[in-house]
């Protein structure tokens, strides 16, 4: 019997300063702080050999935080646990997230020789205002040098990641950003607008708008902070997107991700397609076997864990995965595939295959979804055409609502 097919995700929980949108599990910390971690990291890869010695590892994906802080020592025995653990394949895609003020030449040289063969460099904005708007440590300037670096070293696919709907941002400053990012021919690029999470100092300024008694919203009236674009400002640089990068090459192939034909995130792919993925490191999460499960976001218990790990056994009965760090897990039921089928499926530009719904579930796609289908479709948010279900240009547009109808 073959063996199963496995996506690895690794966090690395540090940055330089933490941007002003940002909520992931990430903050600043010191040197010895990032060693010591490294150190647990390294355990708890050595500790998953044995679980997972019957999977084959198809994509790895080194993110954060800023993975691109840690010394070039501290990820090249990240990645030779990695490759000493786990059964990855020769033609694996192995991506790390770096940032623009945290690369050198010898640090790319690392990651080049240690196995990394794509990169996602964190641009956001070609605007040194905008970039400062959002807490970059980064100038453009500097990304310039990253680029280079990079290239230099022998890097032949990478991505670059933008921010759109930023505050005082027009139609205009996006399409400079979208032609300056295109002009530099990446192989991929991602373009996300920008979700004030609640949390961030984001948060703070521009959550509370709608009410008259927010400091945050009397700032903004006063010209301290600029306004975030209003919807018809927002909705025209969505909609630039699409066409610009069409314009140099790039098509579409899930709602914020663009590629060059070839170099579509195969990371990303496994993720909208639901397949088995173990996350390593502080907060990850992981699907394996119709489990979901995540680490502990503590960092002083994942320390304590990994210092010790035959003090913290844990199994979790109904999940056939052993996690001694798991603080949440959740075994899907049948109504949560099928939601996730179509949801995250449908994220994809292709959309689904009505057969793979056969074939995972038993059962026709239409006797579950027929009304829903029928209904989106005569909305013109779904079409349908050699037993695909895909969405719309319209239903692109508010994906959301589409995904909304799929829950059982």
């Amino acid at each position: 019997m073959g063996k199963r097919e496995l996506e690895l995700y690794i966090h690395i929980p540090f940055c330089v300063q933490k941007c002003a949108y940002c909520d992931f599990l990430s903050a600043p910390a010191d040197a010895e702080t990032r060693s010591g971690y490294v150190e647990a990291l390294i355990r708890e890869i050595r500790a998953a050999k044995s679980k997972y010695s019957g999977y084959r590892v198809s994509t790895v994906f080194l993110g954060g935080g800023t993975p691109s802080i840690l010394e070039g020592d501290e990820t090249a025995r990240i990645f030779h646990a990695l490759f000493q653990n786990f059964d990855i394949a020769a033609d694996a895609e192995v991506t790390m997230e770096a940032n623009p003020g945290t690369v050198t030449e010898e640090k790319a040289e690392i990651w080049k020789t240690s196995g990394v063969n794509r990169l996602s460099i964190g641009l956001q904005s070609v605007n040194d205002r905008e970039l400062r708007m959002l807490g970059r440590i980064h100038t453009f300037g500097e990304f310039l040098h990253t680029w280079e670096t990079v290239h230099r070293a022998g890097f032949e696919n990478v991505n670059i990641d933008l921010i759109s709907a930023i505050p005082g941002q027009t139609a205009g400053s996006w399409e400079k950003t979208l032609r300056t990012a295109a002009e530099l021919e990446p192989e991929h690029l991602s373009a996300y607008s920008l979700i004030v999470e609640e949390g961030t100092p984001f948060y703070d300024w521009y959550g509370g708008q709608e009410q008259t008694d927010s400091i945050a919203a009397a700032g903004i009236r006063r010209g301290m902070m600029p306004p975030l674009p209003d919807e018809d400002e927002e909705r025209e640089i969505y909609q630039l997107t699409k066409r610009i990068l069409e314009e140099y090459g790039y098509h579409r192939y899930e709602i914020s991700n663009y590629a060059k034909d070839g170099y579509e995130c195969r990371h990303n792919l496994g993720y909208w397609e639901r397949k088995e993925y173990l996350g390593l490191g502080l907060g990850a999460s992981s699907l394996i076997r119709e489990c979901r499960f995540r680490n502990t976001a503590d960092m002083e218990k994942y320390l304590k864990i990994l210092a010790d790990p035959a003090k913290y056994p844990g199994k979790y009965a109904g999940a056939e995965v052993e996690n001694m760090l798991a603080e949440e897990y959740e075994t899907l039921t049948r109504s949560d595939r099928m939601e996730e089928f179509m949801f995250l499926g449908l994220r994809k530009t292709a959309g689904i295959r009505e057969a793979d719904f056969r074939n995972i579930f038993g059962e026709d796609i239409r006797q579950v979804y027929g009304k829903q289908i029928g209904k989106l479709i005569g909305q013109e948010l779904l079409a349908g055409s050699d037993g695909r279900l895909y969405l719309t240009e319209r239903g692109i547009d508010i994906s959301n609502y589409v995904f909304s109808e799929f829950m059982l």
